[in-house]
């Protein structure tokens, strides 16, 4: 078990810390996204095709397979200030003026100075005081799109997505997962990311410039694992 959590936290430190999966609480369908084949036969003089949706239909997302836009607009704030502070003073003065008339015969074996009155007498304090304090701010506006990975049997949507961006030699990667209502859907196919449910929402990206940012290895590992 140890070894397993040393190397967990090694892991974290060299590669950064994972987000956890999706979960309903049981486990979902896997990431890998689910790719439906559907021939249909062409039809000879006709204006609709064969399992083509037709124009008055919900055209929402309801099937595996289809995409929806997730609209990510966060604009959080958190402001946080605690203090506490705490004393403990106590004393105890025992004495033993009389003990079965052996109070003069203790007065010779011990040091000079031996008061039977006060045989035994203690103090202590203790004190703590503390503060802390969480100011942060965060503002993300996105939009990618989505596609149906499975059905729960309720009827709710597991949906997934994944968006890579290159430029010259860095890339920039937006990934989602949630579960959705489609009730929540709106007309035009789109759903705010405050209507997902077990969201996790990623947005970073590797390249030359992440890597410069990114702090060493070595450097993690030592501010982890020191004691000081």
């Amino acid at each position: 078990m140890l070894g397993l959590g040393a190397c967990s936290t090694v892991r974290e430190a060299v590669r950064g810390p994972d987000l956890a999966p999706v979960g309903y609480p049981a486990a979902l369908a896997p990431m890998d996204q689910r790719i439906i084949s559907v021939s249909t036969p062409a039809t000879a003089n006709s204006l609709w095709r064969t399992g083509a949706r037709t124009f008055f239909n919900d055209q929402r997302a309801q099937h595996v397979g289809d995409i929806l836009t997730v609209l990510i607009n966060i604009d959080d704030s958190a402001k946080t200030s605690n203090s506490s502070s705490s004393s403990h003073t106590s004393g105890v003065t025992a004495g033993i003026p009389h003990l079965l008339g052996l109070e003069s015969s203790l007065g010779k074996i011990l040091p000079g100075g031996f008061d039977p009155a006060n045989a035994l007498s203690t103090n202590s304090k203790t004190s703590n005081d503390g503060a802390g304090a969480v100011n942060r701010q965060e503002k993300i506006s996105l939009t990618i799109a989505a596609v149906v990975s499975a059905i729960l049997p309720n009827g709710n949507l597991v949906i997934q997505g994944t968006q890579e961006v290159r430029t010259n030699a860095e890339v920039r990667q937006l990934t989602i997962a949630g579960i959705v209502r489609p009730e929540d859907i709106g007309a035009n196919n789109t759903i705010q990311h405050t209507q997902i449910a077990e969201a996790r929402i990623n947005y970073g990206g590797r390249g030359d410039i992440s890597r410069v940012q990114k702090t060493p290895a070595g450097q993690s590992l030592i501010e982890r694992f020191s004691p000081f």
